[in-house]
């Protein structure tokens, strides 16, 4: 692989502002690619990249990608990503990976059939004090684990959904798609595989404006014998208020929170207290705020996957789990 790597962003939406100041770190931006040609240029002239305006297109002229960057909505994330590891690209696919586990196992099928790696962007699992969490588990130092407690309270009005593919079931996915898939992952990532689920789903602020639940209770079993609850909502007042997970263990209290999962908020345990370096920041999008970035690190990580060495932190099959917990969830609680 040369040293220099050449990129392709399909989708030029806010999130590709990301993907395209970090591409600058490691190689070149060679194309964008989106159907708004407006986008498309603007991306395109602001990084000395080439504009198109429809993946196919794309592919007919660029023969030398290395990396294609999906960055559209939830339900072309499929078909945009198995298109371009047949181009012969790597695929660094934004969240969510797909909204059906069955479009993730293409994905997966496609980049063996080519030979090539399939990225998911998993930024939450870079927040300091996720990986501070992390780290203390792994040692076994919590001892036998009891319960957990996550909670996702977010704000999204009704502007956000206005004249957009969001808050449509086909191509959104729902809301622990599109707002707190990073969240269901770090819980997956931090205390295991959920075995069973019951709660409930409502609509009751976006009646007439999303498909969706945009609130939810759900109690939950894990395959480890935790038991917990997840609570999620975009209905919060103002703004996004808390994404928070409380973890009680026989040899300890653990709470990280604040608006992105980026804080510890409390500990009480045996031993050096949990440390958190760095400073998180999450997307900003005028409107709302998003989850933390983090791009600088999901890129360091995709360079070290592709020199050969294992990915740090996550890979393809750890965004098809995802997918699939979500499904478990959405089947076993009803819209009411």
């Amino acid at each position: 692989m040369a040293d220099e790597l050449r990129f392709a962003i399909i989708g030029c939406g806010k999130i590709a502002l990301r993907h395209a100041a970090q591409t600058k770190k490691y190689g070149k931006l060679v194309a964008v690619c989106d159907v708004v040609k407006e986008s498309a240029d603007i991306l395109a002239k602001q990084f000395s990249a080439k504009s198109y305006y429809g993946i196919d297109d794309l592919f007919v002229n660029e023969k030398n990608i290395d990396i294609a960057c999906i960055c559209t909505p939830n339900w072309l994330h499929a078909n945009h990503s198995i298109q371009s590891l047949k181009a012969g690209c790597h695929v660094l696919c934004e969240k969510p990976m797909a909204i059906s586990s069955v479009d993730g196992k293409k994905m997966i099928e496609a980049a063996e059939e080519a030979d090539k790696k399939l990225f998911i962007v998993k930024s939450t699992r870079y927040n300091s004090a996720l990986i501070a969490v992390k780290e203390f588990l792994t040692q076994r130092d919590a001892g036998v684990l009891y319960s957990f407690q996550l909670n996702c309270f977010w704000n999204r009005p009704a502007a956000y959904y206005n004249s957009s593919w969001k808050g449509k079931l086909k191509t959104d996915g729902g809301t622990l798609f599109t707002q707190f898939s990073h969240y269901i992952d770090a819980l997956l990532w931090l205390l295991g595989d959920i075995k069973s689920v019951k709660g409930w789903r409502k609509n009751s602020a976006h009646q007439s404006i999303i498909e969706f639940e945009d609130s939810g209770t759900v109690a939950v079993e894990m395959e480890n014998g935790m038991i917990g609850g997840l609570n999620w909502s975009v209905n919060t007042f103002q703004k996004n208020m808390e994404v928070s997970l409380t973890i009680i263990a026989e040899k300890a209290s653990i709470r990280i929170g604040g608006e992105y999962m980026n804080k510890i908020e409390y500990q009480l345990k045996d031993g050096i207290p949990l440390a958190v370096h760095g400073k998180d920041d999450a997307n900003d999008y005028r409107l709302y705020q998003a989850s933390m970035s983090n791009h600088d690190k999901v890129y360091e990580n995709l360079v070290i996957a592709l020199r050969n060495s294992p990915p740090s932190l996550s890979n393809a099959y750890d965004g098809l789990k995802t997918i699939e917990t979500i499904e478990k969830i959405y089947n076993s609680v009803s819209l009411s």
